[in-house]
């Protein structure tokens, strides 16, 4: 799906595919989009077209940057003002408990830093903003560390995109061949890294799942034992 996706930005006008470069990282936080659609997806093309000169380098770092500080303050409005009960609605196929709970747990570890280390895993990305509104984060805070976060990844996609370019029109003038088999390595390796995101965060959803179902026994345990002894007093 990712690769058919990268196709089709690689065919759409140059400057149609800039403004998905801000909308993609935009709409991730504030609409909960990184669930379904990695933003960096649309960075990395972005990075791509701006080597092949269609579109000002400067203008994707700004798209980029403008999209994912913009997206995440979005997304922490949203979890301000409606909190948890937007959570609870959300589908949970795309929004699992488990997921929440580790966006919680983090934001109690690290605080404001959690909004940054957030920022380079699609689940908590897409969390995090949304998370630190409803627990009532300073913004001035959330915003430090949501303008470090969206500039270093950014900046890191980007340049992904530009040097994947600079590779490919180096040895253009050799062979189409090669060239196109090195851009689709390209591709292959962001298809392989969403998949090993998503595989890792699969076996992290697993454990927080387990440790979920073993606090939730511990309270009835407790419960058990406590109306077994009062049978045993009560009982002549």
């Amino acid at each position: 799906m990712v690769t058919w996706i990268v196709d089709q930005l690689l065919k759409l006008n140059p400057w149609v595919a800039l403004s998905l470069v801000f909308l993609l990282p935009g709409l991730e936080a504030s609409i909960f989009l990184g669930f379904i659609l990695p933003g960096e997806t649309a960075v990395v093309v972005g990075g791509f077209l701006a080597y092949e000169g269609k579109i000002p380098l400067f203008a994707v770092f700004a798209a980029a940057i403008a999209g994912a500080i913009l997206g995440d303050s979005a997304g922490y409005e949203v979890g301000k003002k409606w909190g948890d009960a937007l959570l609870d609605k959300a589908p949970k196929r795309f929004v699992k408990p488990a997921h929440i709970k580790q966006g919680k747990d983090l934001i109690n570890r690290l605080g404001g830093r959690a909004v940054f280390i957030g920022r380079w895993t699609a689940v908590l990305r897409a969390l995090v903003p949304s998370l630190c509104g409803t627990a009532k984060m300073r913004y001035r805070n959330f915003l430090l560390w949501n303008a470090l976060g969206g500039i270093t990844w950014a900046t890191a996609f980007i340049l992904i995109g530009y040097l994947a370019g600079t590779a490919w029109q180096r040895i253009e003038h050799y062979t189409n061949v090669v060239s196109y088999a090195l851009f689709g390595a390209a591709l292959v390796l962001i298809v392989g890294l969403v998949l090993f995101n998503r595989r890792r965060q699969k076996k992290r959803d697993a454990e927080t799942e387990a440790e979920m179902a073993h606090d939730e026994s511990e309270p009835r345990s407790a419960s058990d034992e406590i109306s077994s002894s009062s049978d045993e007093v009560s009982a002549p």
